[in-house]
């Protein structure tokens, strides 16, 4: 009995190393689980990632102006499907862990059982980037250093009034330009 009371006692009042010694293991223990959060999170927005899954849709990509162009710039999947800001990343991605699930449960596992549900997708998706204002496209794309004088009429024309004035945000007349629209015809609220 005496020996449970001294072992109560050191553990109920500890030294300033134990507590040194907590403190320290916490931190290393954060700087851990941070380090392989992040490096988790850089993993999950490479095309080789999205490509395990979406083979076909990396495919696609791969045939557009975002792809193979005359500037040398290329985009992928992360930069249009995942926002760039932190916080709205992390929101994302919790959103993404869904579609994970789906995935492994069977329900878009397959090439069919996706092209099947893509409609549904991109119309959420389209959804998603309409509330947000486009704004991964507005990461490489801004409206400020837009020249107009390389723009055919018609563009020139939806982008200095509709888009100018936010009426508009450019998904709304830009859906397919990285992706083949898939078939819409049983999504419901598809205009």
């Amino acid at each position: 009995m005496k020996i449970l009371k001294r072992f109560w006692k050191r553990l109920s009042t500890p030294s300033k190393a134990a507590a040194g010694v907590v403190l320290l293991m916490g931190f290393i223990g954060g700087l851990l689980f941070w380090g392989a959060f992040n490096t988790g999170m850089e993993a999950t927005n490479t095309e080789a990632f999205c490509s395990s899954c979406h083979a076909p849709i990396v495919k696609e990509i791969r045939e557009t102006i975002h792809y193979s162009n005359r500037s040398g710039v290329r985009a992928i999947c992360s930069d249009c499907h995942v926002p760039h800001d932190w916080t709205d990343k992390i929101v994302r991605k919790v959103q993404a862990s869904k579609e994970l699930a789906f995935h492994f449960l069977g329900t878009i596992d397959t090439d069919e059982k996706f092209k099947a549900r893509r409609g549904h997708l991109a119309h959420r998706e389209w959804q998603r980037m309409k509330d947000n204002n486009s704004q991964e496209c507005r990461n490489c794309h801004q409206f400020d250093y837009m020249d107009f004088s390389e723009q055919g009429p018609r563009a020139v024309s939806q982008h200095s009034t509709a888009l100018a004035v936010g009426d508009k945000t450019c998904v709304d007349c830009h859906k397919g330009i990285a992706h083949k629209l898939p078939d819409m015809r049983d999504v419901a609220g598809w205009q």
